[in-house]
Order: structure tokens, then sequence, then C-alpha cells
């Protein structure tokens, strides 16, 4: 986490690339370190803008900052222009911004600010803060062990300690994790000792901005199948028969879940390399092109956690199906979204 003396040496900045954004100087206010009202008060194209300045670009500290903003709106009696100013804004940050219809911009000069008479839409600026501005990586292969098991368990309070047993991690390495989802706003200790989930959906959210599906060890090739269905039920026996771990996912893992559409590519994880002989086996032409089979050994075994048995086919929980299905082809954008409201439509704690 950035320190104070960080924040306000930022404060000039952000004034300097709104003024620059509104293309007119402005009478600048920097309040004093009243945290609970705006950083700076800037009057410029004839509107007010209450503007609050947050160095962590985290889905935690950005939602809460933007309750605060809207907060403050609240309490005034002036017209305002509330605005969300941090090093930079990504997805995550920007559809919060969108679902509370506030407006906001970045030290790189991207914006979305939309008022009466005004409108503001920068996009495509680089991130100028790459280091500083990135939060830690708690969706690491290992460190996402956490935010899967919470996410898996939305409404189940837990001990550091049986966290670090679930997960099959070291309790030093488990409270760390804990620790900067507590910072990042994502975890609460319920009555001072058992760990809660504050939002489930924006510990989602912010997980699946910075997961890449194409870091785990991907195989694509041929199987000969009449159906996707064919070629998943082909797989399960095959994998069944050599007792080889497994689990679907993507849009296979989808279309068990909850029947979402036909697929063609059969995705699935694997608890070990395949070999010459499964893939002779199998009839896998080893050759992307017009692939419609992925097999894939996970960067973390991580992912096999919360796998289970539908209609005798084993799956991957709905929450690492909808991860994965970011770098699949086909419908996968529908199948997420169908996915996440069937499974996923938590409630918020704290």
């Amino acid at each position: 986490m950035w320190n104070s003396v960080r924040h306000d040496a930022l404060l000039p900045k952000a004034s300097r690339v709104l003024t620059s954004l509104l293309g007119a100087g402005g009478d600048l206010e920097v309040l004093s370190d009243e945290r609970t009202g705006p950083d700076l008060v800037i009057n410029a194209s004839g509107k007010t803008f209450f503007v609050l300045l947050r160095v962590s670009t985290g889905a935690g500290p950005i939602a809460a900052a933007a309750r605060q903003l809207l907060s403050c709106k609240a309490q005034t009696k002036k017209q305002v222009v509330p605005l969300l100013a941090v090093p930079y804004m990504g997805k995550v940050g920007q559809d919060i911004c969108r679902e509370l219809g506030l407006g906001w911009f970045d030290l790189g000069g991207n914006a979305h600010i939309v008022a009466p008479n005004l409108r503001i839409i920068v996009e495509g600026r680089p991130n100028l803060f790459l280091a500083a501005g990135r939060p830690p990586n708690l969706f690491a292969p290992k460190s996402s062990r956490v935010a899967r098991w919470l996410l898996i368990h939305p409404d189940e309070p837990v001990t550091q300690r049986e966290l670090a047993r679930a997960v099959e991690m070291g309790e030093g390495f488990v409270s760390r994790v804990v620790s900067r989802l507590i910072q990042e706003g994502h975890l609460f200790r319920e009555n001072g000792k058992a760990l809660r989930i504050k939002d489930p959906s924006l510990l989602l959210d912010a997980w699946s901005e910075r997961y890449d599906f194409s870091r785990h060890t991907i195989q694509k090739g041929h199987i000969a199948a009449r159906s996707g269905d064919a070629l998943l039920e082909r797989l399960r026996d095959m994998l069944r028969s050599k007792n080889i771990e497994y689990a679907v996912t993507g849009l296979a893992a989808a279309w068990v879940h909850i029947r979402f559409a036909g697929f063609r590519t059969v995705a699935l994880y694997l608890s070990q390399a395949p070999s010459d002989e499964l893939q002779k086996d199998l009839g896998f032409s080893n050759d992307p092109r017009g692939a419609n089979t992925w097999l894939v050994v996970p960067n973390d075994r991580g992912v096999f956690h919360g796998a289970s048995a539908k209609k005798g086919i084993r799956c991957v929980h709905p929450v690492q199906a909808y991860l994965d299905l970011k770098g699949q082809p086909e419908r996968a954008a529908e199948a997420a979204e169908e996915l996440r409201k069937e499974h996923m439509n938590w409630k918020r704690h704290g």
C-alpha cells in the first residue's frame, strides 16, 4: 500500500490532469487531512468537482472510495460532480464506477466524466505507474487458493488456521495473503477472529481482471468425434480407465453445470502431463489448427479444489470454470455470464 506521503505528493498531479482534461484553468483548494471528505475541490468550467484520490488500484479500495465519494456528495448542499482519481483505472474499477454512476480519471489521462453539458471520455492511454500502481498479486497460482476457497464458501466464516488447512498451505503464507486481502477490502474479521469475505462478486471481478488462462500449460489438438458430448464421454472413459485425475473446464463445464448450449471444444485439466501413450490411445492429433481438445496441466493444483462429478463428468467448481471461460473460444462470454447468474448470485457481508 502506498503511504500518505505518496498520496499527498500525487494530489498536484491529479489537479493538473483534471484541469487539462477540462481544457481550462481552475481554482484549486487542497483540503486538509480530513479523509472523510474529498481530497480536492476544483472549480472549473462552471462546475465544482469533488475529487477523491486513491493510490491503490485494487477493486476493494476503489469500491470503498466510490461509496465514500457518493456519501460526500449526499452530505453537501452544493451541486457537485464527484470524481474518483487513481494512478491507473483498470476494467474492474471502470465497471464499479459505471454501476454507481460515478465519474473518474487516472493520472495517465484516461477519463470518463459525464455531467450536464459536459462529456469527456478518453481511453487507451498507457499505465504510467506500472510498478507503483499495481496492487500486490493476490491471485498468483498458489496465492489464489485462498480466494478460490473463500468464493467456494462465501457464507462460511473461517479461522486463519482452518483456512490454511483447507487450502493445503503453510499458516505463514496464508497469513500474508489474508493480510493483503484485508488491506484491499475483500476480507474482514467477524467478532475480531473469524475471517469472512466482504463482497464475493467484487473479489471475483478483481481475480478475473488478473487471471490469464494461457499461463497454464495447454496442449491443443484434435480427436475425431461426432459431437462435443461424444468427445467429452470418450475423454472421461479413457482417463477413468487409466486412473488419471482430471476436471473439465470452460465451455464443456458450463454445459455440464447449467446445460448452456452445445460446444465443440473440450478443455480439461490433467493432474499430470499427457504421455505419448495417452495421446495415442485418445487418438489425439497434436495440432492446434482445428483443435477440439485442450489438454491442460495447471500451474497449481488448486484448480481442482471444489471439483465434483456432475452427470458422470468431473468438472471444476463453477468459480474456476467462470475464470477459465475468459480464455475460451465459441460462446464463452455468454456462457460465463449465464454461469455467474446461476451459481454466483452472492450477497455482500459486512
